[in-house]
């Protein structure tokens, strides 16, 4: 039986660090900073419109890759539809930075990015995964093989694998965190199997014969095809929804423009906070690396995690200078919080800025290893000295700028933020118990 550690619904977390907690002053800016405030938020909904428009467009052409992998599967339209996958990931991570202080983000967020997955309850697994969990009786269920199965004693209709299906029967099965069965890491588990190297060198090898109706694999290839196509329509339609969210009169964008100015301003600086903090520095790389453990990197089956740790520290820093580059290459930007906090202290904004930087700085300096052959999960491996070290440099770098954060809040004179903590950062011993 195998137990993964700390099961979460989208990375979402109840401690909050003891450095996390911040203490200011509640405080009306005059009348001219309040206008400057308003445009700031007004900037930061337009991004968030933009880079979820571009998530959408991204997650599109990989339902038309997909489209073309299962009307003729070979090595080279999976390696098509695995590409699609990448590409997509990568303005997507950049919107993780809204989730944290935008309630319409954080509560539609577990749909699309929710990890890590008992992947034993989607398909076929490794014997090394083990037939039981204590804490998830659907961990070996494995609905492509089985046209019924059980769900908090109650016998389900597995025969059509439908999003509907997916979306609102089988995700968070039996109230179960760790039963995804929808979004980014279900896809990229049914386009590339599990990887089965620990943390040696190589990522999934599922064979595209899993999908070949002809020449099968693993039995149940029209089931599994239905499994991947009715996901990646659901992704589709889920980041659809989100756009609607981000437009003139969507609720996201509502909810916004209702609240004080100052609150839409500790919303933006609550996101880069608590992603900076507990989400990215502690849940997602240093559990990681005090465990030395592989099942703990975000991008499991493919080995992309080294590119969704780079494009999170990109996203904080577009929150901050309200600047960011779309697919297509063009810009979108205006009033920034950079530009409130230089007003206020210029010394601060300074400081914030070369943070920023150096911590993307570090997650390029993850993925130069990566991409000269040394994988995120190897990086983390015990005794791996130098990989170990490049990780937390990152972390460091993430703990570093939360400190900037904090002040900016309190030079912003705003009410209190309790960022999103973490005990593999705050109390790491409990990691272990």
């Amino acid at each position: 039986m195998r137990t993964k550690v700390n099961a979460r619904y989208g990375g979402r977390l109840a401690a909050v660090g003891a450095t996390a907690l911040l203490t200011a002053t509640a405080f009306v800016l005059p009348a001219r900073a309040e206008t400057d405030a308003r445009a700031v938020v007004k900037t930061y909904a337009d991004i968030a419109l933009a880079k979820y428009e571009d998530s959408l467009a991204t997650a599109k052409a990989l339902d038309t890759a997909v489209d073309a992998f299962l009307a003729k599967p070979s090595a080279e339209t999976q390696q098509a539809a695995k590409d699609a996958w990448k590409a997509a990931r990568i303005p997507y991570q950049q919107t993780e930075v809204y989730r944290f202080g935008n309630p319409v983000v954080d509560d539609w967020e577990g749909k699309v990015n929710a990890w890590p997955l008992d992947e034993g309850l989607i398909d076929y697994v490794d014997a090394s995964y083990g037939t039981e969990s204590d804490e998830n009786a659907l961990y070996t269920a494995n609905v492509i093989a089985n046209k019924e199965i059980e769900i908090d004693g109650k016998k389900v209709d597995a025969s059509e694998i439908t999003p509907e299906f997916l979306s609102g029967t089988l995700q968070e099965a039996g109230g179960i965190e760790a039963n995804v069965a929808t979004g980014y890491h279900a896809i990229e588990f049914l386009l590339w199997g599990q990887d089965l190297h620990g943390t040696g060198p190589g990522a999934g090898e599922r064979p595209y014969t899993d999908y070949d109706l002809a020449n099968c694999t693993h039995d149940n290839c029209d089931r599994r095809a239905q499994y991947l196509k009715s996901a990646t329509d659901l992704l589709v339609s889920d980041l659809e929804e989100m756009v609607g969210d981000w437009k003139d009169g969507g609720a996201a964008r509502k909810h916004l423009e209702e609240i004080d100015a100052n609150a839409g301003i500790s919303t933006i600086l609550t996101g880069m906070g608590s992603l900076s903090y507990g989400e990215l520095a502690g849940e997602r790389m240093k559990l990681g690396l005090l465990l030395h453990d592989p099942e703990e990197e975000h991008d499991c089956f493919s080995d992309n995690t080294h590119i969704s740790h780079l494009e999170d520290a990109v996203g904080i820093r577009s929150a901050y200078l309200a600047s960011y580059k779309r697919v297509d290459g063009t810009e979108v930007s205006g009033p920034s919080v950079s530009d409130m906090v230089k007003a206020a202290d210029a010394a601060l904004d300074t400081e914030l800025r070369g943070k920023l930087e150096t911590t993307v700085a570090a997650m390029e300096a993850i993925k130069a290893r990566a991409d000269s052959g040394e994988a995120y999960d190897q990086q983390i491996a015990e005794g791996n000295t130098e990989g170990n070290a490049t990780v937390q440099a990152a972390i460091d770098a993430l703990v570093d700028q939360t400190k900037s954060i904090e002040r900016a809040v309190s030079v912003l004179k705003l009410d209190a933020i309790a960022f999103e903590g973490s005990d593999s950062l705050d109390a790491p011993d409990k990691v272990f118990q």
